[in-house]
């Protein structure tokens, strides 16, 4: 499978936040790694992201753990030119810690996204498999994890 540019990832994020879902845009997420198993997105701490504790809003938090969760399944479709309609089924969280600067969302259910394409291709029905995304700040380079999520991707091919 090849993926997308970081740079070409960027500005269709960018393009489908400020197109069709304007919170995304907003929250200024920047994807920093994005291969065939991993997908790294950021959430810069600011004065929209931010509550009044001085951390990250739960639902930024939400939002990175969307992105990051939903990422691979959207650049699979986008470079292989599929009519996908993406959701997610449920929503499971367990926050640990204040994330008090940038926090980086992990997603390493790359292949997982994969064969849930092929399976949905192959039976023409929605298909729903749970990702796990982990969010951490001070990434890469002494990542101490804030938050863990469990999310059903749920996709269908039109």
């Amino acid at each position: 499978m090849k993926i997308t540019s970081r740079a070409k990832a960027n500005r269709l994020l960018w393009l489908f936040g400020w197109t069709k879902i304007p919170l995304i845009a907003f929250c200024n997420p920047k994807i920093i790694a994005l291969d065939a198993e991993r997908a790294v997105v950021r959430l810069p701490l600011n004065w929209l992201t931010r509550n009044h504790l001085k951390s990250m809003y739960f639902g930024a938090l939400a939002v990175g753990a969307d992105l990051a969760g939903g990422l691979h399944a959207f650049m699979m479709a986008h470079e292989n030119r599929l009519k996908l309609s993406l959701a997610f089924k449920n929503f499971e969280a367990q926050f640990l810690s204040r994330p008090t600067s940038a926090v980086y969302f992990v997603c390493d259910a790359g292949q997982a996204a994969a064969a849930l394409i092929h399976t949905a291709q192959q039976t023409g029905e929605r298909q729903t498999i749970p990702v796990e995304v982990k969010a951490y700040i001070h990434y890469p380079e002494n990542p101490e994890l804030v938050a863990t999520f469990v999310l059903g991707l749920s996709i269908k091919i039109k």
